[in-house]
Formats: structure tokens, C-alpha cells, sequence
């Protein structure tokens, strides 16, 4: 099982989330869950960024909602350094 970790911008957003989207909260819950078992197989189609060195992952968590994160797999654990922002060049 994997340790998780949040980058400090991730952390205000999940608070946000928390508060303001119980939903969208819920299911990234689930997400990280499912993240710790396995970083790179399960639910929200996880799949390695383009230019990411086979460590970066993208997954769904709503439509329009990814989580970003990088795996370790020497120290056995994943950062999450990338939510909601993901299409923001879009």
C-alpha cells in the first residue's frame, strides 16, 4: 500500500471541496483510496502524462475534475500535486 501525499496548493483545494462540494469530495475520497491500493490500475481510468517519465499520472475524478500525481515506487508512495487545474489552458 502506498503513502499519499498532498503539495500545499492541493491541500486548499481539497478544504474547498470539503466544504463547498460534498460530492465531488466524496469521490475523490475514493479516488485516493483506490490511488494508495494501486497508483497505476482501478477506477477513474488512471493513465501516465505525455513528457511525465512513466511516474506522473492523470485520473478522473468527475468529467471535468482529474487529480495529478507522481509515483515512487523506491519509497513507496504517491504525491498529488495537481487538482481541478488541469484544463485551465483550455
Amino acid at each position: 500500500m502506498y503513502t499519499i501525499k498532498f503539495d500545499d496548493p492541493v491541500v486548499k483545494v481539497i478544504a474547498k471541496w470539503k466544504k463547498s462540494n460534498p460530492i465531488l469530495f466524496k469521490k475523490f475520497t475514493n479516488v485516493v483510496k483506490a490511488i494508495a491500493i494501486d497508483p497505476r490500475h482501478g477506477i477513474g481510468h488512471p493513465e501516465p502524462l505525455v513528457g511525465g517519465g512513466n511516474i506522473t499520472y492523470s485520473r478522473h475524478i468527475l468529467a471535468h475534475d482529474r487529480i495529478i500525481y507522481r509515483i515512487y515506487d523506491e519509497d513507496v508512495y504517491v504525491i498529488v500535486i495537481e487538482l481541478e487545474g488541469h484544463y485551465k489552458d483550455k
